[in-house]
């Protein structure tokens, strides 16, 4: 027993040598073929794939690679480490495919990187480890006296779920004088006994006969089953029902109804009386066509019992037993076949699905899935679709099996989500589909820069605002999604190198608004600009700029400011008018400017005070004093006059002046203390504008007060001419030029109009240009 086992063994492990060399033989073109020994332990080695397919040890587990077969049912696990295909778990190759033979477990490799299929198949060898068994293990058999020799009747034959060599073999009958046993086949490869009559029987000889039936398998070693027939020796009976045929064929629909009728037999006996009555009976049947049909003992209907499945049983054989009542018997053959119907819908198995998939990509395999459908011929047919609306395509690949692949690259700005349907169906009619519904999302690339809102943005600011004012604002947005659309703003480098952007304005990195850092001033900068950046923070990172520009709003934060007469605590000036003059003489003019710009610098004048009031009298526009009437000798010799100038900003500002005025005879003494008096006021005025020119110019720094700057350089001439819609007239003209370099400043005194003191001379003028040049340490 030991030395067969170990035949046995060899010549299986030739078998799998044998299809392991077939599989690797037909790779690319043929399934690889491979084979096991059912009841082989789980766990147990099939092959090497690495090996077979070509591939390096450890590329399988690279390259994601898995076994999956119909169903998902797995009977091989893959050890992607070494490569090593195993089973699972035990085989039992008749739970698995019955009395089919070979019996063949179908399987793929798929590889998911890159994608690659692999079509394989399992072959489940069958051993000798079941006995032949007979369903009834005693036989009765009723045999006329008068059957001649030759005469054969059929024995119930054993079942052996056994395949091949391993099933029935022969059929052996005990040693007797009257009959011998024949082993027959069936048209399905079945073998069945038969008992032969070798000699005539005699009743009164030998009434009854005990015979036992051998069934032997063909394994090694084999097996064996037995059965006891009883033979009883009837009286004359001398014809046996017979069949109008030997076998009847029939086909039926698989969805025809229980109860449905699959064909009437019939048998005729030519013996009269209780010989000639028949009864129909199925022989020998199966469990499972027990279970499926029934026959009418008296009229020989066969009807279906239960609805057959031709994806189940495409077919039935079974003999039908008409025995008379004297124990005579006839058989036929019954020959049902299952017509297949479209019944079954098409299935849709996926076996890989990537979500999500990132977008700017083409030609990305979204997913993997097979289609089958049990029905046959074109009711097994499929045709997969997907909706002609979206940017997707099903490529057919290795059998059965289709990929689902992007038609170009997709934007998820675009679209984010797609609902894809798989519909299958098949050729049969009718047409049965089936469909399977799969969510694509679509993952973002930073592809689109962020985009502001304005290309520029222009803000308007009040001067003297308080530090740390919300100013405005800049937005920018950004179409992609995630971290890609997060946007940091950010101030870019100024284009004039010397504003200092830094500490003027800050901008929230994470909302765009801009604040001032500290109070600005109308009067030192007007405006200035800058751009701004927003930057997302995709990788690589894309940003965009746009320009602000802010522009400060004057405010009244300066009061007029006096230049002549100069109010120094000095001295007073003192103007001198000739009694002669008449009404509306020029006595003198009050100089004044405002550091605002607007309404805020338009200037007015009012005499608020004075010695003797309706004596003189203050032009509001241009601040010219000049007589209201005429004097006389009767008004007082001094006089002193309070001059108001208030500018035009809200609140206003104001700024007062003291002015004297004598009342003189002309005389040539008279004329030299007016040049003296001129002379002293112009010094001051000089002194005055110097100060005023030096002061701005620090503050400003800018061009907007002349492009003045200290100490740089030379100071540029600039020319206040002030018309008689400003502050000063016509008449009068001041041009202040300072440079730094020499260590002087120049003050030039321009066509002042001075009264001729003699009354004969009146409204003469005289012109005069003095020069004066000082050192100042500036």
């Amino acid at each position: 027993t030991g030395r067969a086992s170990r035949k046995l063994i060899c010549r299986q492990r030739q078998v799998l040598f044998f299809f392991l060399f077939l599989g690797l033989s037909l790779a690319g073109t043929e399934p690889r073929r491979y084979s096991v020994v059912e009841e082989t332990e789980g766990n147990s080695f099939v092959t090497n794939l690495a090996k077979d397919l070509g591939l390096g040890q450890r590329e399988l587990s690279r390259r994601g690679a898995r076994v999956i077969s119909k169903r998902n049912k797995l009977h091989l696990q893959l050890d992607q480490e070494t490569g090593d295909l195993l089973l699972n778990e035990k085989l039992d190759r008749e739970e698995l495919c019955g009395h089919m033979e070979p019996c063949v477990l179908r399987f793929q490799v798929l590889l998911e990187n890159p994608l690659e299929f692999f079509q394989a198949e399992l072959q489940v060898i069958d051993i000798n480890d079941h006995a032949p068994v007979f369903v009834d293990r005693d036989m009765l058999l009723k045999i006329s006296e008068g059957s001649p020799p030759g005469t054969t009747f059929p024995l119930k034959n054993a079942q052996d779920v056994d395949v091949g060599r391993n099933n029935i073999e022969n059929y052996i009958i005990s040693p007797n004088s009257y009959f011998r046993v024949l082993t027959r086949k069936r048209s399905g490869g079945r073998k069945y006994p038969e008992l032969v009559l070798d000699k005539a029987l005699d009743r009164e000889e030998e009434p009854e006969l005990r015979l036992t039936l051998t069934a032997q398998d063909g394994g090694s070693p084999p097996r064996s089953g037995t059965a006891q027939v009883y033979i009883e020796v009837v009286d004359i009976n001398d014809n046996a029902p017979e069949f109008e045929q030997p076998s009847y064929r029939v086909q039926i629909p698989e969805d025809s109804p229980i109860g449905s009728l699959v064909v009437t037999v019939s048998a005729s006996d030519l013996d009269s009386g209780v010989y000639g009555k028949i009864s129909y009976t199925l022989f020998q049947p199966s469990e499972d066509i027990s279970k499926t049909l029934e026959v009418n003992s008296v009229t020989g209907e066969i009807r279906l019992r239960k609805q057959v499945d031709f994806e189940t049983v495409q077919s039935y054989e079974v003999d039908i037993k008409a025995t008379d009542g004297g124990g005579l018997s006839g058989k036929c053959t019954l020959l049902l076949q299952v017509v297949d119907m479209n019944d079954n819908p098409p299935e849709v198995t996926i076996s890989a699905l990537t979500s999500p998939i990132p977008e700017n990509t083409p030609e990305v395999v979204v997913a993997v899935f097979s289609v089958s459908d049990p029905d046959s011929g074109d009711n097994g047919k499929t045709i997969s679709s997907i909706q002609d609306d979206l940017p997707f395509l099903l490529k057919p690949s290795v059998k059965n099996f289709y990929t689902l692949v992007t038609e170009g690259a997709l934007d998820r700005e675009s679209r984010a989500e797609y609902n894809i349907t798989i519909t299958v169906t098949d050729m049969g009619s009718p047409r049965l589909k089936t469909q399977h519904n799969i969510t694509v999302l679509v993952s973002d690339v930073n592809d689109n820069a962020p985009a502001f809102t304005q290309t520029s943005y222009t803000l308007w600011v009040r001067e003297n605002n308080n530090p740390a004012l919300h100013i405005g604002s800049v937005s920018a947005t950004d179409r992609d999604a995630g971290a890609n659309a997060q946007l940091t703003y950010s101030l870019l480098p100024p284009q004039d190198p010397h504003l200092p952007l830094a500490s003027l304005v800050s901008i929230n990195a994470d909302n765009g608004h801009l604040f001032a850092l500290r109070s600005l001033d109308y009067e030192a900068l007007q405006a200035f600009e800058f751009g701004v950046g927003a930057t997302d923070r995709g990788s690589p990172a894309l940003s965009s700029q746009a320009r602000v520009r802010v522009l400060v709003l004057d405010a009244n934060d300066n009061s007029p400011f006096v230049l002549y007469p100069l109010q120094n605590g000095s001295a007073p000036c003192t103007e001198l008018v000739p009694r002669a003059a008449e009404a509306g003489y020029l006595v003198t003019k009050v100089v004044a400017v405002d550091g605002d710009s607007g309404q805020n610098a338009w200037l007015s004048y009012q005499l608020l005070k004075a010695t003797e009031p309706g004596l003189f009298g203050v032009w509001p526009h241009n601040g010219e004093v000049r007589t209201a009437r005429l004097l006389s000798e009767r008004d007082a010799p001094k006089h002193r006059l309070l001059v108001q100038v208030r500018d035009n900003g809200e609140p206003p500002r104001s700024a007062s002046v003291t002015l004297h005025v004598l009342l003189a005879r002309a005389d040539p003494l008279t004329v030299y203390l007016v040049v003296a008096l001129a002379s002293v006021s112009s010094l001051f005025l000089l002194s005055v504008l110097l100060f005023v020119a030096v002061r701005l110019c620090r503050r400003s720094r800018a061009a907007s007060l002349g492009g003045c700057s200290v100490p740089e350089g030379p100071f540029p001439g600039h020319l206040v001419d002030v018309s008689g819609s400003g502050t000063l007239s016509q008449s009068y003209q001041y041009e202040v030029c300072l440079r730094g370099g020499s260590g002087t400043s120049e003050f030039k005194f321009l066509k002042p109009i001075l009264p001729n003191l003699s009354s004969q001379s009146r409204g003469r003028e005289v012109e005069e240009n003095p020069s004066f040049r000082n050192s100042f340490g500036i």
